[in-house]
């Protein structure tokens, strides 16, 4: 086990599992972040028609709820391992050694990406213009992404837990700003529509959407189009088993379905809000939606407290993406520590972050990031869950001293070859690619396993599956325990923490009342003056009440285990 106790070579601990708020609070503080400012504003550059977008993100994000929840989370807590360490098990080290570095390249450019988010809200108090071409027009712009970068990965270096936190405290707030955003803007864009004197229905909203917001442009993208996207974009940790890493810390493998949380409230509502307040951002500066960035379009509905939101946004995608990223890199060689690769990697990502080119071409790349990675979900798949159904070995290649698992390694570069040239050919859109190279994959994987070695009998495998059971009874059992239950237990919570958490919620009320009274008034200067406000009350009482609470649950886990002991 490493330094960092992140267990990186070996399955997590029993008593290192976590509950289901850790995850529900992380993919919702993940997935309510910077990108959700970007693609949400994207969505209505791209002509989509107001129906399209409402019922195309319900079936796509469906969809990826159902993958988080029926496979990588499964799979994930059935191992215990990070996707790295499991694939190393089926493909062996020089498989690895490839996907980790392509992987950790893309998780860089993402999080460089969510940086850049941050970055171009810090901007704004320096008066330094948008940056939308693909390289930095100011140099000032490159000094703030790289003082955010030392920042956010200082946060990644704390590992798995920390960043959790984090995500729990700043979660429920910045779901708030993306609704009040909306709800602060949305009478600029009901003043700009002639047959709309009000919203007094759903019908009068679909009025306006469908002016000025989603236009409908008559272009090629379409309901199916947003569907698959919404599905793919974060295919890279459902579909291509990039999240085991996080869930390998579940008690449950139905913590999969927090996911939820992330793509409802995330990439639902978020991005539906980000689309109002992208138009009537584009509509009061009387610019191209084309032109602005996050920090323009939140100052204009939040003011300073837009500018904390977009920060936080940013922060809380590319702390655990640079996570992610550390993992990938530090599986080239386990002998070093996860903290200084974090901090490496995150340095190279800082260094990305000062090109926006990773942010104005976010779609695009989500989506190649997805289909390059997603053949090697489709292996991990057919080997943990396929496999024994058709009678073969798991691990087959290690049983047979592999140093490289070919069978696992042709599938992938196919995949790769047969994915470009349905895109370069023109014969499906990007965003169709998945379902049928995942076939792909799972075929031409299976029928090379069978040929190479996979049908075989191995003893080593029956020791190993031996190990593994017995692994997974001790778990059980500690989770059944009373140390365990005391951890789940509701303990005694200070009162002055009480407090805190009552005012904290009073806090998040008064945001929601700022924005309501907004809306009713017509009056943007007054919040944009005084919501930060409430914002600072909530994030100094929720963070007091936050490690109150946790400091009374390790004492009276501690307690439980000495008397138990």
């Amino acid at each position: 086990m490493s330094t960092a106790a992140e267990f990186e070579t070996e399955p997590v601990s029993a008593d290192k599992l976590q509950s289901g708020k850790t995850f529900a609070a992380s993919y919702a503080g993940e997935h309510v972040a910077g990108t959700e400012f970007v693609i949400g504003a994207l969505f209505v550059a791209w002509g989509v028609g107001t129906g399209d977008i409402l019922w195309g993100l319900l079936l796509g994000n469906l969809l990826a709820v159902l993958t988080w929840a029926l496979v990588t989370a499964p799979i994930a807590t059935d191992t215990r391992l990070t996707l790295y360490a499991y694939l190393e098990k089926i493909a062996g080290p020089g498989t690895i050694k490839l996907y980790s570095v392509i992987n950790g390249v893309l998780f860089c450019i993402l999080a460089g990406a969510m940086i850049t988010v941050s970055a171009s809200a810090v901007k704004i108090i320096f008066g330094i213009a948008p940056q939308t071409e693909w390289y930095p027009t100011d140099l000032s712009f490159v000094l703030v992404a790289l003082a955010v970068g030392a920042v956010v990965v200082l946060m990644a270096m704390k590992g798995f837990k920390k960043l959790a936190a984090f995500a729990e405290i700043c979660a429920p707030w910045m779901i708030l700003m993306f609704v009040v955003g909306a709800l602060v803007l949305m009478p600029t864009l009901v003043a700009a529509t002639d047959s709309v004197a009000s919203i007094s229905s759903f019908n009068d909203f679909l009025i306006v959407a469908d002016q000025y917001i989603w236009v409908d442009t008559g272009g090629d993208i379409g309901f199916w189009h947003v569907a698959a996207f919404a599905w793919i974009c974060n295919l890279a940790m459902h579909g291509s088993m990039g999240d085991m890493t996080i869930f390998r810390f579940a008690k449950s493998s139905k913590y999969g379905y927090y996911s939820a949380l992330g793509m409802f409230i995330g990439h639902y509502v978020a991005w539906i809000c980000a689309g109002i307040m992208g138009a009537a951002a584009a509509l009061l500066l009387k610019a191209s939606i084309t032109e602005l960035d996050a920090g323009v379009v939140a100052f204009q509905a939040l003011g300073s407290a837009g500018i904390l939101a977009v920060i936080i946004a940013g922060w809380t995608t590319s702390n655990p993406t640079i996570y992610r990223a550390g993992l990938a890199f530090q599986s080239l060689n386990y002998k070093w520590d996860r903290t200084k690769v974090t901090m490496v990697v995150g340095i190279v990502t800082t260094i990305i972050a000062c090109f926006p080119f990773v942010f104005t071409q976010l779609l695009g790349f989500l989506g190649i990031m997805g289909l390059m990675l997603a053949p090697v979900g489709a292996i991990i798949v057919a080997e943990h869950w396929l496999f024994p159904k058709l009678g073969f070995t798991r691990y087959w290649s290690k049983y047979k001293g592999n140093n490289t698992n070919k069978a696992a390694m042709i599938t992938w570069l196919l995949s790769l070859g047969v994915s470009y040239y349905l895109v370069i050919a023109d014969v499906l859109h990007m965003f169709f690619i998945l379902v049928p190279i995942w076939l792909f994959a799972t075929v031409v994987y299976s029928g090379l396993a069978s040929i190479m070695g996979a049908k075989e009998t191995y003893p080593e495998a029956a020791i190993a599956e031996q190990a593994e059971l017995a692994r997974k009874e001790a778990e059980v059992a500690y989770l059944s325990s009373p140390v365990c239950s005391a951890q789940a237990a509701s303990n005694d919570v200070p009162a002055l923490a009480k407090l805190a958490k009552y005012i904290s919620w009073a806090a998040l009320a008064g945001c929601a009342y700022m924005g309501v009274m907004s809306y009713i008034t017509q009056d943007i200067e007054t919040i944009r003056t005084w919501l930060m406000a409430p914002t600072l009350v909530y994030f100094f009482t929720a963070t007091y009440a936050y490690l109150a609470q946790s400091s009374s649950e390790e004492v009276s886990v501690e307690v439980t285990a000495n008397n138990a002991a």
